[in-house]
């Protein structure tokens, strides 16, 4: 064992990459979070002990590489629908990840390195990671997927610190935590040993205190008189498409919603684009879903909606959520507005060489939606729609002008299997929950169905895989204000304006 270890040392880069895979276990739904200990301190101790700066951005990248590239593999499953045409690609999609996102790690590593004062490494190190993190949330439109925080999602009481310092927040005390060891093995004297201790014991106890008593004071959710439908038919994604399947897929879901007790609830809700019928343009399929609406309430559904454009002649697309009533009236609708890059749009397009946009028109080419919407029906307390990956994004998901009492998010994890992408969709939602303290009903065609409190508990579900319906009371108590949900990323800019300060009063060229 010794003969190996001396052997990683020597070898930086394999033992980044090695670590980085590792730190894959820490992820749900394994959450083995004990690992993040071994893998946090090892990437600091590697990045501390680097030669030159190049060496340190490499042990950051290769840590990243293989992080992302393992952490993400479940986006290729979608290639995979169509295997027999598409599997080539799949190893494009995995190591493209890992290219890419590997930058997101080594930056932070490469500043950090910057310090010669180890203590100030050590800062600078942790709060860079979380700042990269942030960055990942907004750059090319962002994807803030596998957030370091969310490998707390195994206990409940340790996500409620989301509702003061979001997701952000429990990434930098997972990062703090888990790479004080490495602090200590880098200097190896009291001092550091006690600070290490310091940062474990402080933050544990803290998050875990703070967690408790605000579970304790919510430990009872009394149910409301508003019972929701959850309907997920669990169409295989090959199908959900099919020409010759169509009918029948949506004949499924007035099916299932039709079963005993629809007269009992007030919202009947199906997954994203449930209607594969634009059912603003289709009257006669408006009025066949609209049987599945319950007498005086309503259904939400996701579908497709098409609009005219004047400039090209054409109908371009909207993936839309609609709000229908017995009648067969669209009260509501929403067009989602964080739309999927290589999938529902190409960024950039209006940059690209002539030649090549006839190809872009293989990909889809969707209306962007203005924004969140609130609704407001008749007796029933407001709502806010989402659409998918939408719900991935701290603090965006609330229309923050008129913050509704409850969200519904539509989406179809049908295209990734049984894999870990489902599990962390569902996880995410349960972080969004926290930090703006608002339920959450999520619902997919196939995925996991969910009723999500405002403390991220899970109230009922869907398991992934399975065709069934859930008929539950949301709780009484549907929302709550919550620190994050009024200032935000407030944490970020605290980071970033310390990390600049550091950068200008503590750095020392490394000799």
């Amino acid at each position: 064992m010794k003969e190996i270890i001396n052997k990683l040392r020597r070898k930086k880069k394999l033992t980044a990459l090695i670590l980085g895979a590792l730190s894959v276990l820490a992820l749900p739904p394994f959450f083995q979070f004990y690992i993040l200990f071994i893998t946090f301190s090892g990437l600091f101790l590697l990045t501390e002990k680097s030669e030159t700066a190049f060496k340190a951005f490499g042990v950051g990248y290769w840590f990243g590489f293989s992080f992302f590239a393992i952490g993400f593999s479940w986006v290729g499953n979608a290639l995979l629908i169509d295997a027999e045409t598409m599997w080539w690609l799949y190893p494009i999609a995995l190591f493209s990840a890992g290219i890419v996102f590997g930058f997101f790690t080594a930056i932070p590593a490469l500043i950090a390195y910057k310090f010669r004062n180890t203590y100030f490494k050590y800062m600078a190190f942790c709060s860079m990671l979380v700042i990269f993190e942030w960055i990942r949330s907004f750059i090319l439109t962002g994807f803030p997927w596998n957030q370091f925080g969310s490998v707390l999602a195994f206990d409940i009481r340790l996500l409620q610190t989301a509702s003061i310092f979001g997701t952000y927040g429990l990434s930098l005390f997972v990062i703090l935590i888990c790479s004080a060891m490495g602090l200590y093995l880098s200097e190896r004297d009291a001092k550091s040993g006690i600070t290490a201790a310091a940062v474990i014991l402080t933050i544990t106890l803290g998050v875990l205190l703070y967690g408790n008593g605000r579970l304790q004071s919510n430990t009872f959710f009394d149910p409301s008189d508003i019972k929701v439908r959850l309907v997920q038919p669990s169409i295989a994604q090959e199908l959900k498409w099919d020409r010759q399947t169509l009918e029948e897929n949506l004949k499924s879901y007035i099916d299932m919603s039709k079963s005993p007790g629809l007269n009992n609830v007030d919202f009947v809700i199906w997954g994203e684009t449930a209607s594969p019928f634009p059912l603003d343009m289709d009257p006669n399929h408006l009025t066949m879903t609209a049987k599945a609406a319950p007498e005086k309430g309503y259904l939400v559904t996701g579908s497709l909606r098409y609009e005219y454009n004047e400039n090209d002649k054409t109908y371009r697309p909207a993936n839309s959520l609609f709000v229908i009533n017995r009648d067969g009236d669209i009260e509501e609708y929403y067009d989602k507005h964080h739309l999927v890059p290589f999938g529902e749009f190409i960024p950039l397009k209006e940059y690209l060489p002539e030649w090549i946009k006839p190809i872009t028109k293989v990909v889809g080419d969707f209306i962007k939606g203005s924004g969140n919407k609130t609704f407001e029906l008749d007796k029933y307390p407001s709502f806010g729609p989402l659409i998918c990956y939408e719900i991935i994004f701290p603090s965006e998901i609330i229309n923050k002008k008129n913050k509704p009492h409850w969200l519904i998010n539509v989406t179809n994890d049908g295209w990734y299997g049984d894999s870990m992408g489902p599990r962390q969709h569902l996880v995410t939602t349960q972080l969004r929950a926290v930090e703006e303290g608002v339920a959450i009903v999520r619902v997919a065609n196939t995925g996991i169905s969910a009723v999500i409190s405002y403390t991220g508990e899970i109230l009922g579900s869907i398991p992934l895989g399975k065709k069934d319906i859930l008929d539950i009371y949301l709780p009484k108590k549907l929302s709550t204000p919550t620190l994050y949900g009024k200032f935000g990323n407030y944490l970020i800019v605290i980071l970033f304006l310390a990390n600049i300060i550091m950068i200008f009063m503590c750095r020392k060229p490394k000799k």
